[in-house]
Parts: structure tokens; C-alpha cells; sequence
């Protein structure tokens, strides 16, 4: 059978892929990287026929040993670590056979713009495609976020003919509970919502017209299974490399007004005390989150095209307005401010 090498394992995006490949082929050989014991034990109680070898990111030469003897790569760890995505490009050009890459990057990438003009809460009309518009996206501004390894694995091709094919995975805001064997939570609306009850009341910046696309992860999972898929079929029917770049979205959500539903959700479950909204800065997001300005003030807008027409794919998860008191309960939780299942049982 053919052999997977996957990265992130243990982390959100790459624990939900995870669990949908290992389910969908149970005799795919799959190698994961954890970077220690405890992580390495979550994944072989969940998979034990799962092999495992430990190291990190920057443990380049084991990353290109175990690329080297792998079908496919998947790489969920890092959309920002280059000496990886090199790591493991090399591994595949060093097989005689043909071999593929699946990376992940995110929506980050478009927010360039907005960076540069340092705009944040205003709308914005652009919306990138992954269709017709596919040379505009793997040819974005060198200064955009993630574009570094985006150019890396866009290269891949070209270093290898004939025996590296890559894909470029580009998920936006992610939600929805993941089913991997250890973090099974998202960041963004997650951490507006926690920043929202410690400091009770909703809040977004400066006038929250800005816009992002979102997903679900499980819906983003099925896309990681159909290139997974097309892979095992010598690549068919996806397309690859050059073309090779997959929006996932379901929608796209204004971060005013999610900001109002965080804020109407955790009233209604008396966890604050007003549904008012406070115009914050981009330096008070930042202290609110990290790069807090950017997850929620900037404008980041695409359309998934490419997976719909290559693989039939269609998101059928909950939207993300809809999950909106599970994020908020979830997060009120973790701050201590309701009880859990198991804290109600005991009284």
C-alpha cells in the first residue's frame, strides 16, 4: 500500500485530515511527526497502527529522510517554515517514482493590502478565485503572509519534473470542533469570544466592516482526503503545481457582526452583562491577542472553486454564525464562568 508522511499530526487542522484519511484508508501506511512522548502517546492511542518518529520542524534531515520514502506528503505543521517545506521537497526529489506534496498555507496571504496600507476595519471589494483567477493567486506579493513557502512548494515542480506534484491547500477562518487526537479547537473566533467575556463586552476594530471567508474543519478535511485520493490515483482528477492551489470556504462572515453575535450569545447565557460593542484599535487587539489587528480587522475574501469542480466537493457543516453559542460556551468553560458535564454530575 502506499505511504503518507503527515506533519501536525497533533494539531488542529492536521489531527481533523487525520482522522478523515486513517478512516477512509485504513491500510495506507502512515508515518506521523510528533515532536514528543506525550504527543506521540494521543496519536498511537487514537491510530496504533500508526508509526511515529519524533522531532520538530527543524529537524531538516529527518524531515527529507522520511519524505524520501513516502508516496505523499502531508504537511499541516507550519504555513510559515521554509527550511520544512524545503526539507520535505527534497525528500520527494530524491524518489524515482512520482510523489506528491499537500500544503497547507491560509487565507493570511490576501490580507497583503491591508498590511500595507495598514487599513483595518473598513470593507473591502476584492475577491480572489481559485479558478480563473489562479495565476493571480500563486502570484501575490513576495511580502504577503505565507508567500515565501507558498513560492517554495510553487517551485517544487519545477526542481523536479516529472516527480514532485504539489498541492497548496488555503483554508480562511477555521471553526468547528476538530477530531484529532489532542487540539480540537480553532484561534480566531475563539479568541474574540474569549477577549469578549474576560473583558465583558463584545468589541470589534475600528468600524468592523472588514470581511473573511470561513470554514469548517470538517468540511476543510474533506477537501485534504480528495487530493489525498487523487494522489493514490496517480493524481487524477485534481490538477497540481501550477494549478495546483485550493480555496476551502463556506461562506464569508463580517467580523461587526459576528462580534455582535458573540456579545447577543453570551447575554442571553448571562455570562456579560450588556450586547454593547466597543470600537477598539488595532494596538488593542494586539493586546487582546496576538497579531489581534490582523485576525480581526483586515479583509481576507476568496472563493473555492477548484475543489468544487475537480472533486464535487460542496462544505455541509454548520456555519460558523450557526456554531456561535457552542464557541462561546466552549471558551466561558475554559475561563471557569459555567460548568462543565462532568462539574454538573458532581454537583
Amino acid at each position: 500500500m502506499a505511504k503518507l508522511f503527515i506533519t501536525g499530526a497533533t494539531g488542529y487542522i492536521g489531527g481533523d485530515a487525520l482522522y478523515v484519511i486513517a478512516n477512509s484508508y485504513p491500510d495506507l501506511e502512515i508515518t506521523a511527526l510528533v515532536r514528543n512522548s506525550d504527543k506521540g502517546a494521543k496519536i498511537a492511542t487514537q491510530y496504533p497502527k500508526i508509526r511515529l518518529v519524533y522531532g520538530t520542524l527543524d529537524s531538516t534531515e529527518l524531515l527529507t529522510t522520511e519524505a524520501s520514502s513516502a508516496d505523499i506528503v502531508l504537511h499541516c505543521a507550519d504555513a510559515d517554515h521554509q527550511p520544512a517545506a524545503s526539507a520535505l521537497i527534497a525528500g520527494l526529489g530524491q524518489k524515482p517514482t512520482k510523489s506528491f506534496l499537500i500544503h497547507t498555507s491560509g487565507t493570511g496571504i490576501l490580507c497583503f493590502e491591508d498590511y500595507s496600507t495598514k487599513t483595518y476595519g473598513m470593507p473591502s471589494s476584492k475577491i480572489y478565485d481559485d479558478w480563473d483567477g489562479i495565476s493571480e493567486v500563486t502570484h501575490l506579493p513576495d511580502d504577503a503572509t505565507h508567500r515565501d513557502v507558498d513560492k517554495v512548494v510553487l517551485a517544487a515542480s519545477e526542481m523536479y519534473p516529472g516527480n514532485v506534484s504539489t498541492a497548496i491547500v488555503c483554508p480562511p477562518c477555521i471553526y468547528g470542533p476538530g477530531r484529532g487526537p489532542d487540539n480540537r479547537k480553532s484561534v480566531q473566533v475563539y479568541r474574540m469570544a474569549r477577549a469578549a467575556l474576560q473583558r465583558g463586552k463584545g468589541f470589534h476594530v475600528m468600524g468592523g466592516m472588514n470581511t473573511w471567508t470561513q470554514i469548517h474543519v470538517q468540511d476543510l478535511s474533506d477537501v485534504f482526503l480528495a487530493l489525498v485520493t487523487a494522489a493514490l490515483q496517480d493524481g487524477r482528477p485534481a490538477t497540481w503545481n501550477s494549478e495546483g492551489y485550493y480555496f476551502a470556504e463556506n461562506g464569508e462572515l463580517a467580523w461587526g457582526e459576528i462580534a455582535k453575535g458573540i456579545a447577543k450569545t453570551a447575554v442571553d447565557k448571562k455570562l456579560i452583562k450588556t450586547d454593547d460593542i466597543d470600537k477598539i484599535s488595532p494596538d488593542e487587539a494586539d493586546k487582546l491577542t496576538t497579531m489581534g489587528s490582523y485576525l480581526w480587522g483586515m479583509n481576507s475574501r476568496c472563493k473555492a472553486i477548484r475543489a468544487k469542480k475537480l472533486f464535487g466537493w460542496e462544505p455541509k457543516q454548520k456555519s460558523l454564525e450557526q456554531l456561535l453559542p457552542d464557541i462561546v460556551d466552549l471558551e466561558a468553560r475554559e475561563l471557569g464562568l459555567i460548568k462543565g458535564h462532568a462539574e454538573q454530575a458532581a454537583g
